[in-house]
């Protein structure tokens, strides 16, 4: 296995031209098993409130939630860069609030902090930055936004909403961000801005311009009931699972587990 991932690291895969694969991770467990099929980045992402804990959105989940289970990432000691995903109302407050929630995901284990919107955000993500804490950009269709925005939907179809992604792209970027995800952007405005930035755009559900590409691991494992119509099942993993519990179960009725 090559030598950690750094945001130094990811910065200069662009400039060289290498893709970027980042994917989300929640436990220990799961944290190895993504580590040695060798992806770039392990997202802690706030989307475990909905494929782990049964919530309807990404807004119900807290900042302690959250660290925990980039703590728990954290102890399998990946090779690739593990990046937290700061939750509704943990930066939204104020730099200084900003600043303490990016320091307990560093105190926790995150190398990294991932924080939704675009210009808006400027002075929250400068805040952190000086902290020491790197900066991961998301803009587009920001879900924890998603009230504001009308529902999950792709965004940049219309010109005005283009323009506004680019300059949020832009601002971030402009305020330090090492990298930044693009979600729902229509595939030729985030074209645009990976082509105008110096720094790695990472996509979700905006085509294959982008420096790189970002799943769901529950979406990849067809563990989720209704994935997104962007996503792609690797492997039906339930069936799997169900396969191996009736094995042990009929085992169990049968006695022939345990077996003397």
């Amino acid at each position: 296995m090559s030598d950690k991932v750094t945001v130094k690291k990811i910065l200069k895969m662009k400039s060289e031209g290498k893709k970027i694969v980042m994917i989300t991770a929640y436990d220990t467990p799961f944290a190895r098993l993504v580590d040695q099929a060798g992806v770039d980045i392990i997202l802690v992402g706030d989307s475990m409130s909905m494929v782990m804990l049964g919530m309807e959105n990404t807004l119900g989940i807290s900042l302690r939630e959250m660290l925990v289970h980039t703590q728990a990432v954290a102890k399998a000691k990946p090779r690739a860069l593990i990046v937290g995903d700061m939750p509704f109302m943990s930066y939204e407050l104020g730099e200084k609030v900003a600043m303490r929630s990016a320091g307990l995901f560093a105190k926790h284990g995150a190398e990294a902090v991932k924080l939704e919107g675009g210009e808006e955000m400027v002075d929250i993500i400068k805040s952190i930055v000086k902290l020491g804490v790197p900066v991961m950009g998301h803009v587009g269709m920001t879900p924890q936004r998603f009230l504001k925005l009308g529902g999950y939907r792709l965004v940049g179809k219309k010109e005005f909403e283009a323009e506004q992604v680019i300059r949020d792209a832009l601002a971030v970027r402009e305020a330090g961000v090492f990298s930044v995800v693009l979600e729902l952007v229509h595939p030729e405005v985030a074209k645009k801005i990976t082509e105008k930035l110096d720094i790695p755009t990472i996509c979700i559900g905006s085509g294959p311009h982008c420096d790189g590409q970002v799943l769901v691991l529950h979406d990849v494992l067809g563990l989720t009931l209704n994935p997104p119509p962007f996503a792609k099942k690797y492997v039906d993993l339930p069936s799997i699972v169900v396969d191996a519990i009736k094995r042990f179960a009929d085992e169990v009725r049968q006695g022939v587990f345990p077996s003397q």
